[in-house]
């Protein structure tokens, strides 16, 4: 394409500029829906309008998609999507490598599972114009009590999971994906070494939130996708994928089933919290595992001369 042919940082200008017409056009479409599902309180209506708002967020994502594949030439190297539908619900778990991430999810989940949410803390629907997004597209908002604050009212101990399993309950008979970077945030060598990661490409998963999403869902989540990113050339920030110097990504998919073992009270059951921290770092070393060859394999079909910067 001819924008692949323009300089990096012109093309990274034009590639910026259209994620952000492309944005600007769909979320003030989404807005004037949302605003009639707001002011219409009737559930087959809402339900409606949930269906539209799905749509348009789809067709954001596919023109982001577009927009990337007439800018970059990114060869993606995907596994393990066979038997993925729209009419299981998912919970993604993913290391977080850069902001690119979430693109690189989109791109490659987008139409094949339900559309991605994540889960938000109650007070963030004020958050002007996009608390609106969120809610219009049935993000579930969740309510958590401090334990400093639970030692004051004893008497709301397990409110705040009740609180957001209701607000969860119109998935009963609508498909979800509910997705969670679990390490919490992007890995860095900077953090990677402030941690003492006991991981050589990944940084320290944090349970409490896995555990909650489980805890508020479990009952409705069919399987867990365990999604691994690997950037092998190095270069992942978010302006190398605007500027096309992404060269390559690596996705591996591994679809899980959700045992019962994995569901329980974390923040109050000692037992189960020992036993899920355990669970939820085998599979990080897995994962860990499976990263290493990846790399390797990258850096030995790379082409002579070419030079790859290391993960960590």
């Amino acid at each position: 394409m001819i924008f692949r042919f323009l300089p990096a940082p012109l093309r990274g200008v034009v590639s910026m500029l259209g994620y952000v017409l492309n944005t600007l056009f769909w979320v003030s479409i989404l807005f004037i829906v949302a605003l009639f599902k707001f002011i219409i309180p009737i559930a087959a209506w809402r339900d409606f309008c949930s269906q539209i708002l799905t749509w348009i967020a789809e067709n954001w994502i596919s023109l982001n998609n577009l927009n990337s594949f007439l800018v970059n030439r990114i060869q993606w190297d995907v596994t393990g999507m066979e038997g993925l539908n729209r009419e299981s619900s998912y919970l993604v778990m993913s290391n977080h490598q850069s902001w690119t991430d979430i693109l690189v999810l989109q791109k490659i989940f987008n139409r094949r599972i339900p559309f991605m949410k994540f889960f938000l803390k109650k007070e963030l629907i004020w958050v002007p114009a996009l608390g609106l997004a969120w809610w219009a597209l049935d993000f579930p908002f969740m309510k958590r009590y401090s334990e400093a604050f639970l030692k004051k009212h004893p008497h709301l101990k397990g409110r705040d999971i009740e609180t957001t399993r209701r607000a969860c309950e119109k998935f009963k008979t609508t498909p979800v994906t509910i997705m969670n970077f679990v390490e919490g945030t992007r890995f860095t060598p900077k953090k990677h070494r402030r941690q003492s990661s006991p991981y050589g490409h990944l940084l320290r998963p944090k349970a409490g939130g896995t555990a909650y999403v489980l805890q508020a869902m479990g009952d409705r989540l069919h399987q867990i996708l365990d999604v691994t990113i690997v950037y092998p050339d190095g270069s992942r920030s978010f302006w190398h994928f605007l500027t096309g110097r992404m060269k390559r990504v690596m996705v591996r998919v591994q679809t899980r089933p959700i045992d019962t073992r994995i569901i329980g009270d974390y923040f109050n059951d000692a037992e189960f919290r020992e036993r899920f921290q355990s669970w939820l770092n085998e599979l990080w070393t897995g994962k860990d595992l499976q990263i290493e060859p990846l790399v390797r394999k990258a850096h030995t079909a790379a082409r002579p001369g070419m030079l790859l910067s290391p993960q960590v």
